[in-house]
Formats: structure tokens, C-alpha cells, sequence
């Protein structure tokens, strides 16, 4: 049985991932957050939530490139559009902070996109790990550089 948030039902599952538990949450068929968890949470399955779980796991394999759910992350304005604008960098590359202020209209608010990045609410699908800092020097992660360097490594392979 889901729980409620609001009029939502909001459905969960773990993941014991490559890169520790990422908890996944969906309302309405679509993500709202796949976090990093210490421990695994209390679980509300449905069908939609495995479907996520079974594509991250085939992204972890090398087999999937390109995500095929809905997501609906919640943050500001201004995150929406990092968060967005983020969506666009193709598997296997990377961007700096700066170029993606400059891309969403706002060249000096290089800073805030790091923010943005680190309220990222849907780890791997919003691929806040493809963003490096202006001399492409891997910077900031909310897991840490380490899990950047091996998501980025994982993308670096090719099919």
C-alpha cells in the first residue's frame, strides 16, 4: 500500500546499486526521486517503480543509455531549468557549471547551478554528475568524487 502525500500516492523501492542504495519514489507513473540512502527505507512498490529500478540497473550493466521514464523532480524555477537543461547532455559527456549557466541565460550564476546540482532530487536520470568545474576538474558531488568519477567512467565505456 502507497502512502499519502497530499492527494498523491507516492510509490517506493530500494536499489542496492553499484554505488549503494538509491531509494527510488514515483507519484502518477512518474520519478520523483532516486536518492542515496545509508540504509534501506520502508518500500511501496508498484510496477512503475521496478520498471525504474529495472532501467537502472541495466544503465549500471552498460546496456541502456537513454531513460525511457517520466520524471517530475520539485525545486525552484531557476533548479527546474538547471535540472532541464542538464537532461540534455548526452550519455558520455560533460559540461562545466559555467557552460551551463551560460546555456540557461545566466553566465554568472555558475555557483547557483552548482547548487541546483546538489538539490538534484533524481540521482543518475537528472545526470548532475556530467558537470564539471570550468578546467574540467571533477567538482562537487553529493555522493562524492569518487561515485562521479566511476558514473563518468561507466559512461566513458564504449558499446
Amino acid at each position: 500500500m502507497p502512502y499519502f502525500f497530499g492527494d498523491s500516492m507516492i510509490y517506493s523501492l530500494n536499489y542496492e546499486s553499484p554505488i549503494g542504495i538509491l531509494f527510488i519514489e514515483s507519484e502518477d507513473n512518474k520519478v520523483i526521486g532516486i536518492k542515496y540512502h545509508m540504509k534501506k527505507e520502508k518500500e511501496y512498490p508498484n510496477d512503475f517503480v521496478f520498471k525504474v529500478k529495472k532501467e537502472l540497473e541495466e544503465y549500471f550493466n552498460g546496456k541502456l543509455t537513454v531513460f525511457s521514464f517520466e520524471i517530475n523532480p520539485k525545486g525552484t524555477i531557476f533548479q527546474q531549468k538547471v535540472w532541464k537543461t542538464l537532461k540534455t547532455i548526452p550519455y558520455g559527456e560533460t559540461k562545466s557549471y559555467k557552460e551551463i549557466a551560460e546555456y540557461i541565460g545566466n553566465p554568472n550564476a555558475y555557483r547557483a547551478v552548482g547548487n541546483a546540482c546538489h538539490k538534484n532530487p533524481i540521482l543518475i536520470a537528472i545526470p548532475c554528475h556530467r558537470v564539471l568545474g570550468s578546467n574540467r576538474s571533477l567538482t562537487g558531488f553529493a555522493l562524492g568524487l569518487s561515485v562521479k568519477q566511476q558514473l563518468l567512467a561507466l559512461e566513458q565505456k564504449k558499446f
